[in-house]
């Protein structure tokens, strides 16, 4: 790719449902890439769009009772008012209906048969509807499609073939000397393991008689072309492939963003089908993973699928863009719970950004009439204020690399540290004691500096949370808010002074985490008994206090935790299996919101060891562990040194 173009492409979705949170993913995270390009000045193009061709698209069409071409234009509109609510910025939106696209599939299609790279041949084998793919025998799994899992069935019929298997070997040495061309590297070797077996030819048509939903052979009219043949030149034909020379050159190669449930398609079939053609590959295909209910995927035969509208509508489009972008390590599965989205919006968003801003033009109005202050000279090349900036440009330039090298929550984190470090920057400066003293200048530079940190993160957070963002720096008095011009990213001193800030209300408005149905106590705990009055005679004590002989009914013990595994059904609770001296114990403890299963073994705790078991979800509860809570975090009491289980707490 060339270093002044960055071209980014989503998989084409199927028109035959409506998105989901994959969908919603994937094109999020295209155009949060997109966008971070373009803050930093690079021309950048970002193609999404549907894939309308196909078997499952007939079906579903057939079901509703309507031609396939009206299904798919009544679809389509579901996606792209999706985008709209997602604040997409895509520069295209591609149809596989549309004539641009349709012509330049057939000219390839006859391109290909006319060198001998297209054959007719007999076929028997397996064919997975769902999937829309043949399978030879030895690829199944227990009898089913090894994809999706469910039934194939049995065809012998006439078809095309693209000689791919000729280009087995030089794929693998591609791969082999091209390291950025699959990513991350775990998805490299799956893609190699997967060449490892003898590479077939790809059967590239469908008879009309069993499907007539596609473009057309221009070779031979009884047939079709196989869906992924079709949908996958889109990356081409969207930018002038064999019509606009210049614009073609000025974008490809592309990165292409998929699931890794289809990453055969992408790093298999695709990279042979360009070989053929002359045509250079993608730079890299980098695959991400999927989102879990749990441990299952999302997926609508499960019925877990989430809604994406229904969460904005929730709890705004800003913040649903920052979790999927904070949550998920890119190349790895990420767990969906509404719980943890509450956790990481009121940690990150209400608690540090929110809880910052409101601060800054507070403290501003408060002590500089609501206007900002200029600072002292040089404040910027040493001092407090130059070593926040160090720490704010350190964020800059983590992002920047973030973006390039497909670690975007990293990226994300790092600029979170940084607001963090200006919540730091204040409650070390003081302002409210700064205030008090004869000089103003100190007060001046310290609410400028935290104003200019947060006017910085601000601009590295807009391409996640781009009408968040616009207001927060309206709030800091920017005259054209929505434009970030990439020097200002590195450069402190760009807000005028004596402009007038606005507080903007809760920009992060707190949530108050509901408590899952599943969780909640049967029946309302009972009112405290009124307190007995004291013999006369006697001391009385305060309320909530309570004696000496009331803690030593307590029995706190030592236990190892030997095992950890989730409650099925359970957001919070997790069930261990503890060793207290030489007894076995099983407790349920709601922490699965801050530790993994695989983080607690080994670790030695303090239970009560004294406490009447209890059933919670169903599974008894023989205990109960100690752990200290400030905000939204959680920790267990563990003991200090080596200590065996079973010792007893005093």
């Amino acid at each position: 790719m060339k270093p002044d173009s960055y071209y980014i492409t989503t998989p084409i979705y199927y028109v035959n449902d409506r998105p989901h949170i994959g969908h919603a993913y994937t094109t999020v995270l295209a155009d949060v890439l997109a966008r971070s390009q373009r803050l930093f000045g690079r021309p950048t193009w970002f193609l999404t769009g549907t894939d309308e061709h196909g078997q499952k698209v007939q079906e579903a069409a057939a079901k509703l009772g309507v031609d396939p071409q009206v299904h798919a234009d009544n679809t389509v509109v579901r996606f792209r008012e999706a985008w709209q609510r997602l604040e997409i910025q895509n520069d295209d939106f591609i149809r596989t209906t549309e004539p641009r696209h349709k012509i330049i599939v057939q000219e390839i299609l006859q391109d290909l048969y006319d060198r001998g790279e297209i054959y007719r041949d007999e076929y028997d084998g397996w064919y997975c509807v769902p999937c829309e793919r043949f399978f030879t025998a030895r690829d199944l799994v227990n009898n089913n499609c090894p994809e999706c899992g469910r039934a194939v069935q049995r065809v012998r019929e006439a078809n095309y073939f693209f000689k791919m298997s000729q280009y087995q070997d030089w794929l693998v040495d591609y791969i082999q000397t091209h390291p950025e061309f699959i990513q991350p590297d775990f998805r490299r070797n799956e893609t190699l393991g997967f060449l490892r077996k003898p590479l077939q030819d790809l059967c590239i048509s469908r008879p009309k008689s069993r499907l007539s939903w596609g473009i057309e052979l221009p070779f031979d009219k009884e047939y079709v072309t196989y869906v992924w043949f079709d949908a996958l030149v889109n990356y081409i034909s969207a930018i002038g492939y064999r019509r606009d020379d210049a614009t073609f050159a000025r974008w490809w190669p592309a990165i292409h963003l998929v699931g890794k449930d289809i990453l055969t398609t992408h790093t298999v079939y695709w990279p042979c089908m360009l070989h053929a053609l002359g045509v250079p590959l993608p730079k890299t295909v980098f695959a991400h993973g999927w989102w879990l209910m749990g441990s299952a995927k999302m997926s609508k035969t499960l019925g877990n699928v989430v809604n994406p509208m229904e969460l904005m509508d929730r709890y705004g489009v800003d913040a649903f863009r920052y979790f999927l972008m904070a949550e998920m390590v890119l190349g790895q599965d990420a767990s969906f719970t509404e719980e943890g989205f509450i956790r990481r919006y009121n940690a990150d968003l209400a608690n540090d950004l929110g809880n910052l801003l409101n601060r800054v033009v507070s403290m501003i109005g408060k002590y500089c009439g609501g206007r900002l202050p200029a600072p002292e000279t040089g404040a910027f090349q040493k001092g407090p204020a130059a070593e926040l900036f160090r720490q704010v440009a350190a964020a800059t330039a983590s992002f920047r690399t973030a973006t390039e090298n497909f670690t975007l929550n990293a990226g994300i984190a790092q600029v979170i540290e940084a607001v963090r470090a200006t919540n730091r920057f204040i409650e070390t400066q003081q302002p409210w004691t700064q205030a008090r003293a004869a000089d103003p200048g100190p007060l001046r530079t310290t609410l400028y500096a935290a104003a200019e940190a947060l006017r910085i993160c601000a601009g590295l957070l807009m391409p996640v949370m781009p009408a968040k963002m616009t207001e927060l720096r309206a709030a800091l008095g920017m005259e054209n808010p929505m434009t970030v011009d990439p020097k200002e990213l590195s450069t402190p001193g760009i807000l005028p002074p004596d402009v007038a800030v606005a507080p903007p209300g809760a920009l992060f408005p707190r949530i108050e985490a509901p408590v899952p149905d599943g969780e909640r106590p049967a029946t309302p705990p009972a009112a405290p008994a009124a307190p007995k009055a004291a013999p006369p005679g006697t001391i009385g004590n305060p309320e909530g206090i309570i004696t000496y002989d009331d803690f030593a009914k307590v029995q706190l013990r030592t236990a190892k935790i030997m095992g950890a595994e989730p409650i099925e059904g359970a957001v919070k609770l997790l069930k261990l299996n503890v060793l207290m001296g030489d007894e076995r114990r099983q407790i349920v403890a709601g922490i699965a919101l801050y530790y993994k299963p695989e983080e607690l073994i080994g670790k030695t705790v303090i239970m009560v060891a004294n406490l009447a078991p209890i059933k919670l979800r169903g599974v008894e509860s023989q205990g109960m562990l100690l752990a200290a809570s400030k905000g939204e975090r959680l920790r267990l009491v563990t003991v200090d040194g080596d200590l065996s289980s079973g010792a007893v707490v005093k």
